[in-house]
């Protein structure tokens, strides 16, 4: 395992953006307009990137200092993100109550037989969640990571001179010493290329699934059969890095994992085979990847192993139905994946 121990350093990692509470709701299909549906089991979880991300990343390792940045409201979903995250070890200070706004919540409903998940969105206080909420200068941090782009009202605002808030906020960490990286929510519309693109030239990393990227570049990354082509994420990749990404631009999908560097080296790490049933829920199994690539960026891990831990995460993630359950240490982890096959 290559390792650069001096990344163990006093300094850990700045998680911004999207808090939420996630209402998962087992159904067994989803409705046509005007139908019912049955709602059979419910979990309450934490959700959204800066509670999911900091959750994973706490998981891995609790020696990793870790302090989350964002807004809630003052009510008791508030209150229930805030008790989450602080047992976790994580430090909660940058988080804002807003009295005024109601905390940011998401009903995910989920298909019981397929994982298959859709979202109900209410923004509350992410909405009101802005750069002037930001002390660049008093993190004590070595990587800056937001998201999600798309999905916090404030950061997806143009800006005369950076393009979006979101760009000038990465900017603004790359002047205060640390590394950035960003996320980016699946929507549905045009909004890709106009919101996202300002932020990569700002942007040390860049961690999206496949939909979100082909958005971002315009190249779809799965053929006519609907199966991954790893030549067009390969193109999708360069096309981020021409964007302006520093160092590491990194695409994950179903399937597996997939990294492009400055110098041009395309890395490829399969995902793993599940067993029938293993899947309990898909709701934050992004973020579940993207907090094993943070770790191992922290780490200093090479590329093909910080994606390979990545794709364990979201295994492990998968093993649940809410974004935090599944959770494990870094040992845990990489025992979790030890014995199954890898897809082809």
């Amino acid at each position: 395992m290559p390792v650069t121990e001096e990344a163990h350093m006093k300094k850990g990692i700045a998680v911004a953006g999207n808090l939420a509470v996630d209402h998962v709701k087992f159904i067994d299909t989803y409705p046509e307009k005007g139908m019912l549906c049955n709602i059979g089991a419910t979990s309450r979880g934490i959700g959204g990137c800066a509670a999911n991300t900091s959750w994973g990343l706490a998981a891995l390792d609790r020696s990793l200092p870790l302090t989350v940045l964002g807004a809630v409201g003052d009510d008791e979903n508030g209150a229930f993100l805030l008790e989450k995250l602080r047992g976790a070890g994580i430090n909660v200070a940058g988080i804002r109550r807003l009295p005024e706004y109601g905390t940011s919540y998401t009903d995910v409903m989920t298909v019981r037989e397929t994982g298959e998940r859709t979202f109900f969105h209410a923004r509350g206080a992410n909405a009101a969640f802005g750069i002037d909420k930001i002390d660049f200068e008093s993190l004590d941090a070595s990587i800056f990571h937001i998201g999600y782009a798309l999905l916090l009202d404030s950061f997806d605002a143009d800006d005369p001179e950076y393009g979006t808030v979101m760009a000038r906020a990465l900017a603004r960490a790359r002047e205060a010493g640390m590394k950035t990286c960003m996320d980016v929510v699946s929507e549905a519309g045009t909004r890709f290329a106009r919101v996202v693109k300002p932020s990569l030239r700002w942007c040390d990393y860049a961690v999206m699934n496949e939909i979100e990227s082909g958005q971002v570049t315009g190249i779809e990354a799965r053929g006519a059969d609907g199966r991954i082509d790893g030549a067009r994420v390969k193109e999708i990749l360069a096309e981020l890095m021409a964007c302006g990404v520093r160092e590491l631009a990194v695409v994950h999908a179903p399937e597996g994992g997939y990294a492009m560097d400055r110098s041009g080296v395309f890395t490829v790490s399969p995902g793993f085979r599940l067993p029938d049933g293993y899947i309990k829920g898909t709701v934050g199994a992004g973020d579940a990847f993207c907090a094993g690539i943070l770790y191992g960026l922290w780490r200093g891990f090479d590329t093909a192993y910080a994606l390979r831990l990545a794709n364990a995460c979201a295994v492990c993630n998968l093993s649940c139905a809410n974004a935090s359950d599944g959770m494990r240490s870094l040992d845990e982890t990489l025992r979790a994946v030890e014995e199954l096959a890898l897809q082809q």
